[in-house]
């Protein structure tokens, strides 16, 4: 890092990765022009066809080809890391030691044992390590949480979340490693880690899980011939392999504050692509979020003749957080959509890196390491026919 650029790097050129390409592109435009320049200096991808094609559709200087090369490049500073969990730990802990700062893709890692020692890792780095919980970055979420700490809402009683998606419904999907590693890791680590982060985010810590279960609907899927990314069709070989985890899960919990919480996520709802939404209720009010209407929530409170009140539509607007300055047009009524949130994101995350307390920081590996826990917890509450489990 200069004293006046960041170079940043994206390992992953699929649909995530293209997400966190774009994220930093747009991040120099966000917020004020006193904060470092952003050099967009590589994508590298195993598949040379998909890092190029990342590389030139996001305007970064070159193509990389291996995370190595990532590691190894004096002039990137900032590395995000966004391919399959189980090869987090490798590359992560590559990248810390050679001085990199990491922005890591939830959840942190395939297992517990390598979340712990990535933490360690962490820990003895001199630079920054983060995890991206993007959602965070909503300003409609953001400014529920903001109606929460004025105490208008009252203190929380219930929490009903979902995420619910439609990428596993179809059987000719291939399998791949979302399919993989055993009940926990499926809807549940992949959007289900997505839904509790963000009810922690709003709501408070989580101290115990109850009454999970699973579900798995499509029990093989085909074997592609080749790499595959995202959520696409893929040439497949003709053979069939055994899906290893869940299509579905349902749970309830507690929160600290005494809330309840009840939750369900799945990748096989039916024309629901990216179906994240939730109701909170509190003594004195209440609030809803629809990542379909992203730039609005509902919200009820006490104070209002019974004639007029109820729950009231509200539209993000400059007054929200993350909008001004954060829009090219940052006017009331324009929105916004997801792609904003990664942009949102990033800035935090490059100013985090050059000492600027204004979005405030991203969530922490040892963070990233308690959502692991929690999806243990609720694995573990459905192998045991939902019986309670405490969060430590």
């Amino acid at each position: 890092m200069t004293s006046n650029s960041i170079g940043v790097a994206v390992i992953g050129g699929g649909m995530a990765g293209r997400a966190h390409a774009a994220g930093y592109r747009m991040a120099s435009t966000l917020f004020g022009t006193d904060r470092p320049d952003v050099r967009l200096v590589a994508i590298a991808d195993t598949n040379q066809a998909v890092a190029d094609d990342t590389a030139k559709r996001y305007g970064y200087e070159r193509a990389e080809y291996s995370w190595q090369a990532i590691a190894e490049s004096p002039d990137i500073d900032a590395v995000s890391v966004v391919v399959a969990n189980q090869l987090h730990r490798e590359i992560v802990e590559g990248l810390l030691a050679a001085g990199k700062h990491v922005l890591c893709e939830k959840p942190l890692a395939g297992s517990i044992t390598d979340a712990e020692a990535m933490v360690a890792a962490a820990a003895d780095a001199d630079t920054i390590a983060t995890v991206g919980y993007t959602y965070r970055r909503s300003p409609a979420i953001q400014a529920i949480r903001d109606e929460l700490a004025t105490g208008r809402l009252g203190d929380i009683i219930h929490f009903n979340g979902h995420y619910w998606c439609d990428y596993g419904l179809d059987p000719a999907s291939p399998i791949t490693w979302r399919y993989r590693g055993g009940p926990g890791t499926g809807a549940l680590a992949d959007v289900g880690s997505h839904l509790l982060d963000m009810a922690e985010f709003v709501c408070g810590p989580i101290v115990e899980i109850s009454g999970a279960t699973f579900a798995t609907v499509i029990t093989e899927r085909p074997v592609p011939a080749g790499v595959t990314y995202g959520h696409t069709k893929a040439e497949t070989t003709g053979e069939m392999a055994p899906v290893e985890n869940e299509d579905l899960a349902t749970f309830t919990a507690r929160f600290q504050n005494g809330a309840v919480g009840t939750f369900s996520a799945s990748r096989v709802a039916h024309q629901l692509p990216d179906g994240l939404g939730f109701e909170l209720f509190g003594t004195s009010g209440s609030a809803a979020f629809d990542l379909a209407r992203a730039a609005e929530f509902s919200v009820s409170s006490e104070g209002l003749d019974r004639t007029v009140n109820g729950q009231r539509r509200v539209i993000i607007g400059p007054q929200h957080p993350y909008i001004q300055g954060g829009l090219p047009m940052d006017a009331g009524g324009v929105g916004h959509g997801k792609a904003e949130f990664f942009a949102y994101q990033a800035r935090a995350f490059l100013d985090q890196i050059a000492g600027i307390d204004i979005l405030g920081p991203l969530p922490s590996f040892a963070h990233a390491l308690r959502g692991m826990q929690i999806v243990t917890a609720v694995a573990e509450s459905a192998r045991a026919d939902g019986a309670a489990v405490k969060i430590g």
